[in-house]
């Protein structure tokens, strides 16, 4: 695990790293030869429960599918976002760090915040818990979704709180929706890896969600590439079954005992 950070740490500046976010084993096996780092996301939230918001998602829901991820695993880097409510102050974030790690096996956790977030972050770390830092746009608790850094005030606020997080030990940090010459000031003033969503190519490296870029999801945000669209080939498939069954071709002998 250490060497996995430091070799993420030597990557900045040199080589982009890759990471997607995985809530099951099959998809973390196919993940696990490309990525640098898979993220267990509280985006589960919306992408298999259909919730309104993060906020919804519980400590064991995010456990259980951590559970499955670290299955398929082998070699990158896992690590598993802390849900809303279970970070309030240092001893529930370690309490709950604890838990996930212990149960999951996982290699860090993810936070989001800057201040607010420094001293409980410390007291992770303190107690040998790697932590990725989250700043700009913040699921948890944003209550518009919009990019950050187009305000003198936000931009300066974002760029201390990097600084921050750094300070206090992270050794990563995501940047949601941030502006992309935002983006580019604190990747150039952090020594630790920034990983961009929707947050320019100046990023060390970059994360989407899975679902998001093979096309499963219906939805559409302007800072995701869709690379396939696996939800017309599930439907061509579901349809060519359906109408097999329906026409006794399926099952034929070669599927039957």
């Amino acid at each position: 695990m250490k060497k996995i950070i430091l070799d993420l740490k030597k990557k900045k500046n040199k080589q982009k790293i890759v990471s997607l976010t995985a809530y099951s084993k099959n998809v973390a096996s196919i993940l696990d030869n490309y990525c640098d780092i898979i993220l267990v996301g509280d985006s589960l939230a919306s992408v298999l429960y259909n919730y309104k918001s993060t906020r919804e998602v519980s400590l064991d829901t995010m456990i259980n599918h951590s559970k499955s991820v670290r299955k398929g695993i082998k070699k990158t880097l896992m690590v598993v976002d802390m849900p809303h409510n279970t970070y309030r102050n240092s001893k529930e974030a370690l309490k709950n760090a604890k838990k996930i790690i212990s149960k999951t096996r996982c290699d860090a956790v993810k936070l989001e915040g800057g201040k607010k977030v420094y001293e409980i972050i410390k007291t992770l770390i303190r107690n040998k818990i790697p932590v990725m830092g989250h700043l700009g746009l913040l699921p948890q608790s944003d209550k518009t979704f919009k990019f950050k850094g187009k305000k003198k005030s936000e931009r300066a606020k974002i760029l201390k709180d990097a600084l921050l997080l750094e300070k206090a030990g992270v050794f990563s940090i995501v940047l949601e929706c941030v502006e992309s010459s935002l983006a580019k000031i604190i990747t150039q003033n952090i020594k630790v890896p920034t990983i961009g969503i929707g947050s320019s190519k100046y990023c060390d490296g970059q994360i989407l969600v899975f679902d998001d870029l093979i096309g499963l999801n219906p939805t559409h945000y302007k800072f995701v590439k869709k690379y396939a669209n696996i939800r017309n080939e599930i439907s061509k498939a579901v349809s060519n079954y359906s109408n097999e069954v329906k026409k006794i071709k399926f099952p034929n002998k070669k599927n039957s005992y």
